[in-house]
């Protein structure tokens, strides 16, 4: 580890696992975890977080990784909050969430009124159950962590925060901000939405459910996610998402002119595309 101490301000669900996989792979590095609610403190501290506090002085003192792991529209509310309790100008500051412009535009004034500087970090890992008592120790292993510097704060913190998230077992890509928001709205948001698109119509009535089998379970799992967070995801991507959605209609449109007209055989290409990206994709894995 060559942080000194991470100070991680916010405890849901990504949170809570980054402070479990801290304790696990680097026991001897101090790790602070700030809540706003005493509930989430407590259970945090039930999990095996020792350093889990409501008091954001706590947190931060002696902090010189700070990962902030609110919504995002909460990111610069609480970075003030932790520059008011005396958070080090020598912190770097990194956050967690699912959109990367947003957070460049909010926190890049206030970092230089006091000299900060801040990385994005998107660990691409998740699930569709929230909060610190589903937090998972193993939750980064494996999964793709997507950083973006379009500060340029460059070496020698891009490289430790590189290799911090690759020693919890992320696989590290560099992207810029808004090369970073359009791919996440094609392999991740959208997918999102089209679960719950799928969820609203093969569900209108939810008690035929019961009749569905592996396919309706697996198609609208991510569905089940905490819709005030993806609807805020979703508003503060929106631009990238419309061309996504656009494309995505047109697909579906096609699709029924397929039907409609009885194009068997135009509907069979259409299905062996769309397998032949899927069975790449999983190819690669």
């Amino acid at each position: 580890m060559e942080f000194e101490k991470v100070a991680i301000l916010g405890g849901g669900l990504l949170g809570g696992s980054l402070a479990l996989a801290l304790a696990r792979h680097f026991p001897e590095t101090p790790v602070s975890l700030w809540a706003r609610r005493a509930e989430t403190v407590a259970t945090a501290k039930e999990r095996g977080i020792a350093g889990a506090t409501l008091d954001m002085a706590e947190a931060v003192e002696g902090a010189d990784l700070i990962v902030l792991s609110t919504p995002v529209g909460a990111m610069a509310t609480v970075l003030l909050a932790a520059q008011t309790a005396g958070l080090s100008r020598d912190a770097l500051v990194t956050d967690v969430g699912s959109v990367k412009a947003a957070p460049h535009r909010v926190l890049r004034p206030l970092l230089e009124r006091t000299g900060g500087k801040f990385i994005g970090s998107h660990p691409m890992a998740g699930s569709e159950q929230t909060g610190i008592g589903a937090a998972d120790e193993a939750l980064f292993e494996g999964a793709a962590c997507l950083l973006t510097d379009d500060e340029q704060v460059g070496e020698p913190l891009a490289g430790k925060l590189q290799r911090f998230w690759e020693s919890l077992g992320c696989r590290v890509s560099w992207l810029d901000a808004a090369r970073h928001d359009a791919l996440v709205a094609r392999i991740s948001h959208f997918p999102h939405l089209i679960a719950a698109a799928a969820a609203k119509v093969a569900l209108e009535d939810p008690t035929d459910g019961l009749f569905g089998g592996g396919g309706l379970r697996d198609t609208t799992r991510v569905a089940g996610g905490d819709p005030a967070m993806w609807a805020e995801i979703a508003m503060e991507n929106r631009e990238a998402l419309h061309g996504v959605l656009s494309h995505g209609i047109r697909e579906m449109s096609e699709m029924l002119a397929m039907l409609e007209t009885g194009d068997h055989e135009a509907l069979r290409h259409w299905l062996e595309d769309a397998k032949r990206a899927r069975d790449a994709s999983l190819r690669r894995d």
